[in-house]
C-alpha cells in the first residue's frame, strides 16, 4: 500500500494528532514520510516520531536529541551531506542531502507518551514492507531498538525466534538483506550510557565495511573470485 500524510487508519494516533495541531498550530503533526535516496543501500528504521523532533519538522529524527547523534553520524560517515538536521530557524535542513541512504519509522504518527501500541506498529507494517521491497540487492537494514527489529522481521514474515535483536547483532536475511541491530540513539539511551556515540560509530563502522566489501567483490573479475 502506497504511503500517505493523510492516513487515518489508526483512530487513536489520527485522534491525538489532531489534539496536536490545535496546541501546537505550527507543527507539521501528520504521518511522516521517508527521507532520503530513493535508490539507497542503506535503509535506516527508527520507532516513530517525536513530538518536538518529526511531528514539528515533518522530517524523521530531525529537531531531537536523537536526530543530533543520527545526523551526525551519518555526516562521518559519508552518509549525509550536512552533520545539522536543523536550519538557522530551527526548521529541517534544506540543504541536508542523504546519500545511499533512506530514514523512515515503524511507526509514521506520532504516539501518545512515544509508545504505539501493538495493533498500530502491525498496521503501519504495510509502509514498511514497502520500503523494503523497492531496496536494491544487497542493502542493509539498520534497526534502531527492539520494536524497529521486530517491525522489519514482521514486514519480512520472519519469525521473531530465529532473529533476536541485541545491539551490535547482524542478520543474514533470506531475500539477501543484512539486518544490523542498535540500540536506539534516544536521549534517555545516550544519557544513561546504554548506548554511547563510539558504540554508534562502531556500529555505522560495521555497515561501511560490509558495503565497501560488496562493491570490491561486485568489481572484480568472476575468474578472479575464490
Amino acid at each position: 500500500m502506497k504511503f500517505s500524510t493523510a492516513c487515518c487508519l489508526c483512530p487513536r494516533l489520527a485522534n491525538f494528532l489532531s489534539e496536536v495541531r490545535q496546541t501546537h498550530p505550527n507543527y507539521y503533526a501528520r504521518p511522516v514520510p521517508s527521507f532520503g535516496d530513493a535508490q539507497a543501500r542503506l535503509l535506516i528504521v527508527g520507532l516513530a516520531p517525536g513530538m518536538h523532533g518529526a511531528n514539528r519538522t515533518g522530517r524523521p529524527f530531525t529537531g531531537d536529541f536523537a536526530g543530533k547523534l543520527l545526523y551526525s553520524t551519518l555526516y562521518q560517515f559519508g552518509f549525509s551531506s550536512q552533520a545539522e538536521p536543523l536550519n538557522g530557524a530551527g526548521h529541517a535542513n534544506a540543504e541536508l542531502i542523504l546519500s545511499d541512504c533512506r530514514i523512515t519509522n515503524a511507526v509514521r504518527c506520532l504516539p501518545p507518551q512515544n509508545k504505539p501500541e501493538p495493533a498500530e506498529v502491525r498496521q503501519c507494517n504495510q509502509y514498511l514492507v514497502a520500503e523494503l521491497a523497492s531496496l536494491p540487492l544487497g542493502a542493509v537494514v539498520l534497526a534502531l531498538g527492539a520494536i524497529a527489529h521486530l517491525a522489519v522481521l514482521r514486514a519480512l514474515d520472519l519469525k521473531i525466534k530465529d532473529y533476536k535483536f541485541s545491539h551490535g547483532m547482524r542478520h543474514a536475511l533470506p531475500n539477501g538483506i543484512m539486518l544490523y541491530d542498535s540500540y536506539h540513539c534516544s536521549r534517555y539511551n545516550t544519557q544513561t550510557k546504554r548506548l554511547t556515540e563510539a558504540m554508534f560509530h562502531a556500529v555505522f563502522s560495521a555497515i561501511v565495511l560490509h558495503l565497501h566489501s560488496r562493491d570490491l567483490n561486485n568489481n572484480l573479475d568472476p575468474n578472479d573470485r575464490i
